[in-house]
């Protein structure tokens, strides 16, 4: 029988052996598997290897449902879930980022690869909606090409009031990568068993984009539904809406905050805010999950 002390102990009085803060970090996040705090501990636990501001996971591509699964952000307000929206706006559909478009013949079997990008190798609208709009400047990311060819990517950002990731930070990443990409992928299965792993659609009748992240589980079938979906409930309750109005309403009901809906329509907040108030005074509300209550009693 062999017994000795794991490197992190102390060895001798007033000797500590060296250990890897990989190790430590991916020994923390197996304890958080299905825990809800799991998102924004990662962040925590990852700092010693990569210190990301904010992260996100989603599956992405033209042949399957867009979905973010998790996010969360340490040290800056958090708009990750801003972000996802900006991103489904429309520069999801030409991302080049991922080192191969989505039109490309897909891989025979799933192939993992790590990316590097900063904001200023990323296309026009595409930098202009994610990326300037959200404080973004550098992402990496450990992702995996599925055989229907999308995307499931494990994503982390810094931002531009941080130092830009060092070669040495990139590689401890690319160190604990696989097992990140492993971990994340439990965690899913164990917080969403409702989600299918790769739910495929035709392109002619995709619904929209999915935001697995709701903040009570009753809103989820909101936080699903497209744009013109949520607008024509919403025209439902209350026909004398306008169309700003109703732009405005049906992103809060999709969860986004009102700097998202303001970045997302070109407009200023205090705008947003003015087409919210016009709108609540005509459904007779004063709080946003009044409008959830009427939306979800319609």
């Amino acid at each position: 029988m062999r017994q000795w002390l794991p490197s992190s102990s102390q060895t001798a009085p007033g000797r500590q052996v060296l250990h890897s803060p990989a190790s430590q970090t991916l020994a923390s996040m197996v304890h958080r598997l299905g825990d809800n705090g799991f998102a924004p501990g990662l962040l925590q636990d990852l700092e010693p290897v990569l210190p990301a501001a904010s992260w996100s996971v989603y599956r992405t591509g033209h042949r399957c449902k867009p979905t973010l699964f998790m996010s969360a952000s340490r040290g800056v307000p958090d708009t990750t879930q801003d972000c996802w929206w900006a991103y489904l706006s429309g520069p999801y559909r030409s991302d080049r980022t991922w080192g191969r478009p989505f039109d490309e013949v897909p891989v025979a079997a799933p192939e993992t690869r790590l990316c590097h990008v900063t904001a200023t190798e990323v296309e026009g609208e595409h930098r202009a909606r994610v990326y300037e709009a959200h404080g973004v400047a550098e992402r990496v990311s450990v992702v995996e090409y599925e055989s229907d060819g999308s995307v499931f990517a494990v994503n982390f950002y810094r931002h531009q009031h941080q130092r830009a990731f060092s070669d040495r930070q990139i590689s401890a990443f690319e160190s604990v990568a696989p097992v990140l990409l492993a971990l994340t992928r439990k965690h899913i299965d164990l917080s969403h068993p409702h989600l299918h792993p790769a739910p495929l659609w035709p392109d002619a009748a995709a619904p929209g984009p999915v935001l697995a992240l709701p903040a009570d589980a009753a809103l989820a079938p909101l936080a699903a539904d497209g744009l013109p979906v949520l607008r024509m409930r919403l025209v439902r309750l209350q026909a004398e809406l306008t169309d700003r109005e109703l732009d405005v309403c049906a992103r809060l009901l999709q969860g986004m905050t009102h700097e998202g809906i303001a970045s997302d329509l070109g407009l200023s907040v205090p705008t947003v805010k003015t087409y919210r108030n016009r709108a609540f005074a005509r459904l007779g509300i004063h709080f946003r999950n009044e409008l959830f209550a009427r939306v979800l009693g319609g």
